[in-house]
């Protein structure tokens, strides 16, 4: 996250205005909810989660067991679980 001074980008009404809530500290202002990203979507890391997901369910559907799954994911039985049995395809 960068730093910007307020003073250099805000309208001084409007400074005056965040200056009687917060003095001298710092605030962070998020993005509008439409342009948020969700979790993992810069990283990649959501991508991957779905594209595993999606080969344990494959697997599983070809008669590999929850233990071996387990294994070979380092995943809890219950996480395999959790993945082979949700609704989220």
């Amino acid at each position: 996250m960068k730093y910007i001074n307020a003073d250099i980008i805000l309208p001084e009404e409007l400074l005056k205005e965040v200056q009687k809530y917060v003095q001298g500290g710092m605030v962070y202002i998020p993005k509008p909810e439409g342009l948020r990203k969700r979790w993992g979507e810069n990283s990649g890391s959501r991508l991957y989660l779905k594209n595993r997901n999606q080969e344990i369910r494959r697997l599983f559907g070809n008669g590999a067991t929850i233990d071996q799954l387990s294994a070979q994911y380092c995943l809890s039985c219950d996480s395999i679980k959790k993945i082979v049995y949700s609704k989220d395809k």
